[in-house]
């Protein structure tokens, strides 16, 4: 059985067929897709911080606010999720961050110079 790794995404499998794609051949679909999908990892990452920021503050609620223990170590639990779930999802943000900034800043292939008089003399 193969053991899942939740840090492990296909952003470095997808990665290289990026990189074959020639910058200057792409169209305004391609830049408007490549800035939809940086949105989205943004609202994800976001998503990420208000999972977190609510387990957090449910456990020192818990832990504050109820006499009961039961609940107290529910508390107690929910408060290294919150951070281990902010931890992940700096991660996989960042992850994604830097392939999407490598895709962006792929060097354009250079172009063949035609000479002035439009004749290949070569």
């Amino acid at each position: 059985m193969k053991r899942m790794n939740i840090f492990n995404g296909h952003e470095d499998t997808h990665y290289d067929a990026y990189l074959r794609i020639d910058r200057s051949k792409m169209i305004l679909r391609d830049f408007l897709a490549i800035d939809r999908t940086i949105l989205a990892n943004q609202n994800t990452f976001l998503a990420y911080i208000r999972t977190a920021l609510t387990l957090f503050v449910a456990g020192v609620t818990f832990i504050r606010f109820f006499d009961l223990m039961v609940i107290e170590v529910i508390g107690w639990i929910f408060i290294p999720v919150g951070l281990a779930t902010f931890i992940i999802g700096l991660i996989r943000y960042n992850k994604k961050r830097r392939v999407l900034d490598k895709i962006m800043t792929v060097k354009k292939t250079p172009r063949k110079e035609q000479p002035a008089n439009g004749r290949n003399d070569g």
